[in-house]
């Protein structure tokens, strides 16, 4: 399933992305949407072999909306917390989509720069996806400044 090639590298195999994807298209359905009808699913697969999910969940007060990679975070520290190794996110037609910068930044912070992706355009790494992320290092230099 999942083959560790070092601290930064893992390798993920066709079949894990497949599941993926379709623990992502579950979670998809269960979105609840009415103000946008843009239904959002996510899945990601933790460095203990968890796959965890999540949907997007609107509001009538549009910006107190929770993206599906909320979701995913929530779930993520809600049940003891990890590391992301693959995240997959879906529209209502199970397509790949691309998460939002907010979204990008919240994955940044629990996988880190080899985090791997399922983009439109393939696999990506968040290093390129969100390449020069702001970080907890960032914030441990200023603590050493001080």
């Amino acid at each position: 399933m999942v083959k560790a090639e070092g601290p930064l590298t893992t390798t993920i195999d066709a079949e894990t992305w497949q599941a993926l994807h379709q623990a992502a298209v579950s979670a998809m359905g269960r979105a609840y949407a009415p103000y946008s009808r843009f239904p959002v699913g996510a899945a990601a697969l933790v460095d203990d072999g968890r796959v965890i999910t999540g949907c997007n969940v609107e509001n009538s007060a549009y910006g107190v909306a929770l993206c599906a990679e909320c979701g995913v975070i929530s779930e993520l520290v809600n049940g003891g917390g990890g590391r992301l190794v693959a995240f997959a996110c879906v529209n209502a037609r199970g397509e790949a989509i691309v998460p939002c910068g907010r979204c990008r930044q919240l994955l940044s912070e629990h996988g880190g720069a080899a985090l791997q992706l399922a983009m439109p355009q393939g696999i990506m790494t968040m290093d390129e996806v969100l390449p020069g992320a702001f970080g907890p290092a960032d914030l441990d230099k200023i603590k050493e400044n001080q």
